[in-house]
């Protein structure tokens, strides 16, 4: 995987307290339209997730959205043009999430985003995965998590053969390029890992 063809992007049903956040939402949906960068997310059409959604599908661009039945009502899945996945429950909803996208990106949100970004970098802590994963710290909103990460692995609860490894970009405009970045790095190293077994 050395190009990235679909974003998956976690972020809140809400639009937060602080403006910067709508703003890096759209900011960011527009440069994946215009980057021809499929958004998968939460399907969700109010808070950072709308205004997300609404800035790729009016600059040209495709989304995926995925949504449990249970937060249909609530968070009312974005009309077409877009893909709308509604499943079972929250762990396929994950699990659709993750088999669509090349990397993950957190914006700014709650406890589910939190959720679902901890349990990327835990998959990936573990060997599961090498997708890239971002950290958008949108005007500091994860600097108390970056310092929580920080603190595990002064105490050693994060050490050594079990990294986390993630990225983490403070402006919208380094995003894409950060996670292709590490995508073809990524691939640089699979590809060079392989060349001695090919040759046994």
């Amino acid at each position: 995987m050395s190009k990235i063809n679909a974003l998956c992007v976690y972020c809140g049903s809400s639009p937060g307290s602080d403006p910067a956040f709508v703003t890096a939402a759209r900011a960011l949906g527009k440069i994946l339209a215009e980057n021809a960068v499929r958004l998968v997310y939460g399907g969700g059409s109010v808070g950072l997730m709308g205004a997300l959604a609404d800035a790729v599908l009016d600059h040209g661009g495709e989304a995926t959205g995925v949504i449990p039945e249970f937060l249909v009502q609530r968070e009312r899945p974005r009309p077409l043009p877009q893909e709308v996945i509604v499943t079972a429950d929250m762990h396929e909803r994950k699990r659709i999430m993750f088999d669509r996208a090349d990397g993950f990106v957190a914006l700014p949100g709650g406890l589910g985003t939190l959720e679902e970004l901890v349990e990327q970098l835990t998959w990936a802590q573990l060997g599961r995965h090498r997708k890239p994963i971002l950290v958008a710290n949108i005007a500091g909103y994860w600097d108390p998590l970056l310092r929580l990460i920080d603190h595990m692995r002064a105490v050693e609860f994060v050490a050594g053969a079990l990294r986390v490894d993630f990225l983490s970009a403070d402006r919208v405009e380094d995003i894409l390029p950060k996670i292709r970045d590490a995508a073809r790095r990524a691939a640089a190293a699979d590809k060079a890992m392989a060349v001695p077994a090919a040759r046994l």
